[in-house]
C-alpha cells in the first residue's frame, strides 16, 4: 500500500499592518532580516503611505522579493463616503468578509478628529445607541483599526474639499466597545503614537470605554493614553438601564477604575491627567436639575471634564434629545460644583455621523448578549 502524504497548506501571507514596531521586528528577525528594515518599513508605510512592497527602495530587493511571497499590506475598501455640509466626512469601507465599518472625521478650527471603530458593531447595548441596536459581529484586527487611519488621511489629501484638513487627534469612540477588542487594540494604538507610525502624542489618542474594568485596569499599566468614560447617569439605577454593563461592573466600582487611571504608577504619570466622562443628554430621562446635582456630588473633587452630547435620534429609539435650555442648566449646576463641563456641537447630523449613529451594514450573528468574565490575576487580556 502506497505511504500516504501529508498534504501541506501554505501559511496564509502575514499583514504588514497587523504588526508595531516590535512584532514587525520579531517577524523579521524570524526571517533572518536584520532589525533595523522593520524601521525602514513602517516609514514607507505610514510616512510615505507606500504600500507597495517593491516600491521601498531603500529596502533591499532581496528583502522585497521575501516579504512580496510571504507578506501583504492589506486594507479595508471604500464602499462609501459621505461630506457633510458642516465639513465632516463619513466613510463606508468594507472588510474582507462583507462585513462594513464607520469612520468619521471632524474639522474644527485648531485640530482635526478621526472617530475609529474598534469592532463591527457592539454587544453592550446601550439603549440610545444605533451600533449597539445592531447587535455584534466580531473584533476588528490591527489592519482594520489602523487601516481606518492610514484611509482617511489619504481619502482626504485626495479630496479637493478636504486637502487641507489633517488628522490631529483619533478617538477610539466608533463602533464598538474598544476595550473588549484589547490585544488588537493596542498595537493599534502604538502605531499610532509611534514615531514611525503617525507620532501622535499621547493626549491626542483617547480610548473611550463603557467601563470595562479589568480591561481599563490592563490599559493603564501598558499603554498612555487619555480616557474617556461613557457614564451617562448619575446613579445605578438608571445606569443600568442606559449602559447595560453597569450591572457588572456599577459606578462606584468604575470610579475606583478611574481613580486608578489619575494615580498611575509613578509620580511622573500623574502630571494633569484626567479623566472625560461622557454624558449623552437625553430628554426627560436624565438631565434634571437633580440629576445633575448628584452628578456633581458623585464628581466632587475627582479631576475630570464632563462632555454634554446632544442625543442624536434615530428609528424606534424611543428618545428625545434635550432641549438648549435644560442641557443650559444642567451644565451650569456642574459649572457652580467646579467641575469643568463642555457642551458639544452635533457633527454631521446630514449623514447620520453623529454620536451614537454609527451602524455600518452588521450582521448580527447572536452574540449580542456576552457574558464578561473576570480575569485571573496576571492574565493577558484579549
Amino acid at each position: 500500500m502506497p505511504l500516504r502524504t501529508k498534504s501541506m497548506t501554505p501559511n496564509p501571507p502575514v499583514n504588514l499592518f497587523d504588526m508595531d514596531r516590535d512584532m514587525l521586528t520579531s517577524f523579521l528577525v524570524e526571517q533572518g532580516e536584520k532589525p533595523f528594515r522593520a524601521k525602514q518599513i513602517l516609514k514607507w508605510l505610514y510616512q510615505h503611505n507606500v504600500r507597495d512592497i517593491d516600491a521601498m527602495t531603500d529596502v533591499s530587493k532581496a528583502t522585497r522579493n521575501k516579504l512580496t511571497d510571504i507578506a501583504t499590506t492589506a486594507l479595508p475598501t471604500v464602499a462609501e463616503s459621505q461630506l457633510s455640509k458642516d465639513g465632516t466626512a463619513k466613510w463606508l469601507f468594507e472588510l474582507h468578509d462583507g462585513n462594513c465599518i464607520e469612520t468619521v472625521f471632524i474639522p474644527e478650527a485648531e485640530r482635526g478628529t478621526l472617530c475609529v471603530s474598534s469592532q463591527v458593531g457592539c454587544a453592550l447595548d446601550c439603549s440610545f445607541c444605533s451600533t449597539g441596536r445592531q447587535g455584534f459581529n466580531r473584533n476588528l484586527s490591527v489592519s482594520e483599526i489602523i487601516g481606518q487611519v492610514w484611509l482617511a488621511t489619504n481619502l482626504l489629501a485626495a479630496d479637493p474639499a478636504t486637502q487641507h484638513n489633517r488628522i490631529t487627534n483619533v478617538v477610539m469612540m466608533g463602533m464598538g466597545e474598544p476595550l473588549l477588542n484589547y490585544k488588537k487594540l493596542v498595537p493599534a494604538l502604538d502605531l499610532m503614537m509611534d514615531d514611525l507610525g503617525y507620532g501622535l502624542s499621547k493626549r491626542r489618542v483617547t480610548v473611550s470605554t463603557s467601563g470595562v474594568i479589568p480591561y481599563m485596569d490592563q490599559l493603564i499599566s501598558e499603554v498612555d493614553v487619555s480616557l474617556a468614560v461613557s457614564l451617562h447617569a448619575p446613579n445605578d439605577t438608571l445606569r443600568d438601564e442606559l449602559v447595560p454593563i453597569n450591572r457588572k461592573y456599577p459606578i462606584a466600582r468604575l470610579m475606583e477604575a478611574c481613580w486608578r487611571y489619575v494615580e498611575g504608577d509613578d509620580a511622573a504619570s500623574q502630571r494633569k491627567k484626567h479623566v472625560l466622562f461622557e454624558y449623552v443628554m437625553l430628554s426627560g430621562v436624565n438631565d434634571k436639575v437633580e440629576q445633575a446635582h448628584e452628578l456633581a456630588e458623585l464628581l466632587r473633587g475627582f479631576p475630570c471634564k464632563v462632555n454634554l452630547i446632544p442625543f442624536n435620534p434615530f428609528a424606534q429609539s424611543g428618545y428625545q434629545r434635550s432641549s438648549r435650555n435644560a442641557v443650559e442648566r444642567f451644565a451650569r449646576v456642574l459649572s457652580d460644583a467646579g467641575i469643568l463641563t463642555l457642551k458639544r456641537t452635533t457633527r454631521g447630523d446630514d449623514i447620520d455621523a453623529a454620536c451614537g449613529q454609527l451602524a455600518g451594514d452588521i450582521d448580527d450573528r447572536s452574540k449580542r448578549h456576552v457574558k464578561f468574565m473576570e480575569p485571573r490575576f496576571g492574565e493577558r487580556l484579549g
